[in-house]
């Protein structure tokens, strides 16, 4: 069973927690796990600033954090902290809602937890097909 807790912390964007639940859900199924503990903050981007600096020493706010806490043969443990502000400020750029910007934020999250990695080009290329496959299964 893949079980996912979401803390909503932020009010710049209205969050379907359980559209979020089934995203993870289902990116993580796909991609082989079936047993999961999951926490899901939606947080400010003073929040996502904060925790940016502290764990990857980068003082900006991101989109989204993932930690990966513990995997065994079981199944996984992971966080995944989205930002609702930035969610908001990209959406606008790009044309969609801040919902749909934000579902691609906790789809990213989870892919990482299923350890996808964007560190290459080569890497975010394939990570970034994965995401509109997800995405298009979730609409």
């Amino acid at each position: 069973m893949i079980r996912v807790r979401v803390a909503n912390q932020q009010t710049a964007v209205r969050v379907n927690r359980r559209r979020l639940c089934r995203a993870v859900r289902a990116v993580l199924r796909e991609e082989g796990v079936d047993e999961a503990e999951i926490s899901l903050a939606v947080v400010d981007d003073a929040a996502i600033r904060q925790l940016n600096g502290r764990y990857l020493a980068h003082d900006a706010p991101t989109d989204v954090l993932s930690f990966l806490l513990e995997r065994s043969c079981d199944g996984l443990e992971g966080e995944i902290v989205v930002s609702g502000q930035t969610a908001r400020r990209a959406a606008r750029q790009y044309g969609w809602t801040a919902a749909r910007e934000l579902l691609l934020y906790v789809v990213h999250g989870a892919l990482h937890l299923a350890g996808w990695r964007d560190r290459t080009r080569k890497e975010a290329t394939a990570m970034r097909r994965r995401e509109r496959e997800c995405l298009a299964r979730l609409a």
